[in-house]
């Protein structure tokens, strides 16, 4: 149901999480290389179930728990994944060697981020409706 606002939250977190990791790079390796997440297979699967978790919350409208409840697994999910970028970019030198760069951090690391800004703005949404269902029900 394309008309809820929460619909609209979960398809900016699965793009977020489906499309953009293929655009932007993870970072640059000291060869001058990019980075992306197909380089890792625990980059492709948390991001392949991040983005599995937004497309079957999209599709389970009419079940508002469950929904709330993939919500916060994917949310889960995506600080893990954040973790893993965080520890990979401790042990990145990202150092200037006279002028020139080493190593770079890019911006897709910060993609996990966006997707938990959009989930959570999602859950709040569902949470509303929820009540407001509650608030109905009451009222009959």
């Amino acid at each position: 149901m394309i008309q809820r606002i929460q619909t609209i939250y979960l398809l900016i977190a699965f793009i977020a999480a489906g499309i953009l990791p293929f655009v932007f790079p993870l970072w640059t390796t000291e060869a001058g290389e990019d980075y992306y997440f197909v380089n890792n297979l625990a980059f492709i699967a948390l991001f392949g179930l991040s983005t599995t978790f937004s497309i079957v919350s999209i599709v389970s409208y009419k079940k508002r728990k469950s929904q709330f409840v993939l919500g916060r697994l994917n949310i889960i999910l995506n600080l893990i994944l954040l973790g893993l970028f965080v520890y990979q970019s401790l042990n990145l030198s990202g150092e200037t060697d006279r002028n020139t760069i080493v190593s770079e951090k890019g911006i897709g690391m910060i993609l996990p981020i966006v997707s938990i800004v959009f989930l959570s703005l999602a859950n709040k949404a569902i949470k509303k409706d929820e009540d407001l269902v509650k608030s109905v029900d009451r009222l009959r």
